[in-house]
């Protein structure tokens, strides 16, 4: 890897530590740059699923009070976000990285489509169904993991709009349930990857520092940055993406 790669991936891993505190989907940052520095596409989503999962550990850790409220849900949906995400995971390191690398274009703009519906997902969800729908909580909780295990990009957005519509609780309950859900899922998806050896361990911990930095940076920020700026960059990165894989 090149020097300007190398500042390059680092760059990027410090904007998706922002993004995911501001807006979400910095996997859409870190992705497309590790396919730019040289990366197969199966260890370039390997290597970003472990980069950004610690970052993840202090987003469970400021929600550490909502989750201990919800602490029956977050037993019973656990399983199905390790189950799904272990099953997506064991999907990308076993189907040819043909297969991975046709189908990753309509992945990231499905992320992208997320992302830049965002808004009214949200605002969608503050309209909440009344009751609990546990069993269809489950099914979509480990269908979402499966797709978080094989690319991820945009699960956030999935559980939080299904948690919010389906669970009688507050969205900020929601949220809490849904950071607790990603670390499972990306959890698992980071021990097999790198039991695997599908991950660039040095380059990961270089850019676990620096989203754990663009993170830290991104908390204190997040209301004075513009969200709609960060979301747009992002859409842009990935559709760029997308479009190089198409080509």
């Amino acid at each position: 890897m090149t020097v300007a790669q190398g500042v390059l991936v680092t760059a990027a891993s410090a904007a998706a530590g922002l993004v995911n505190a501001v807006a979400g989907g910095g996997t859409l940052l870190t992705f497309p740059a590790l396919l730019l520095a040289g990366l197969s596409p199966v260890t370039a989503n390997a290597t970003s699923t472990v980069a950004l999962w610690p970052g993840q550990i202090s987003s469970v850790w400021a929600y550490r009070r909502h989750i201990d409220e919800e602490r029956h849900r977050a037993i019973v949906l656990g399983l199905p976000a390790l189950l799904g995400g272990a099953l997506g995971s064991v999907l990308l390191l076993a189907l040819p990285e043909k297969a991975f690398a046709a189908v990753v274009p309509w992945l990231i703009l499905f992320a992208c489509a997320l992302l830049a519906l965002q808004g009214p997902i949200r605002r969608a969800v503050g309209h909440q169904v009344a009751g609990n729908h546990p069993v269809a909580l489950w099914i979509i909780q480990f269908l979402i993991s499966v797709y978080g295990g094989y690319f991820g990009a945009g699960i956030g957005i999935l559980m939080l709009a299904a948690m919010g519509i389906l669970l009688p609780s507050s969205l900020q309950h929601a949220n809490a349930l849904k950071v607790l859900f990603a670390l499972l899922t990306n959890g698992v998806a980071c021990v097999l990857f790198l039991a695997w050896g599908k991950v660039d361990p040095p380059l990961a911990a270089l850019m676990a520092v620096a989203s754990l930095v663009g993170g830290w940076v991104g908390a204190h920020v997040a209301q004075r940055l513009p969200p709609a700026g960060m979301k747009a960059f992002a859409i842009a990165i990935g559709l760029f993406a997308a479009a190089k894989f198409f080509w």
